[in-house]
């Protein structure tokens, strides 16, 4: 019982989101892509911060900006409202194999230390 309230203070002092409240991410999918996927939907957190890393079960996903070519970045700052997509200038690329219709779970981690676990659909 002491290493479950001492985990999760833990994770509560990490700015970890609770399961039970409504996440920033709601809509959050994967689209099929050559090798892999590209997430696509947003992120609102309501405060300026900046998604440093993504990980899936796969692996770590890249954080692209895209303007005019993508190039690889170690964070994706943003002003409350983060919009990715197959178009945007921001993108999270994940390589591997996946099928329409799949869960996945992702992890994502923002400077502010906040951790965010979600499960997204992969679409065509």
């Amino acid at each position: 019982m002491r290493r479950a309230l001492t985990l999760a203070a833990l994770l509560t002092g990490l700015g970890a989101v609770p399961s039970g409240g409504a996440s920033p991410a709601q809509g959050l999918e994967l689209r099929l892509s050559y090798g892999g996927a590209v997430a696509r939907g947003q992120i609102s957190l309501g405060r300026a911060d900046a998604l440093t890393g993504v990980w899936s079960s796969v692996g770590r996903a890249r954080l692209l900006r895209c303007a005019p070519r993508c190039v690889t970045v170690k964070d994706l700052p943003f002003n409350g409202l983060l919009a990715l997509s197959e178009s945007a200038g921001y993108r999270v690329a994940l390589g591997g194999e996946f099928r329409a219709g799949q869960r996945v779970a992702l992890t994502l981690r923002f400077r502010s230390g906040e951790v965010l676990n979600l499960s997204a659909r992969v679409a065509r």
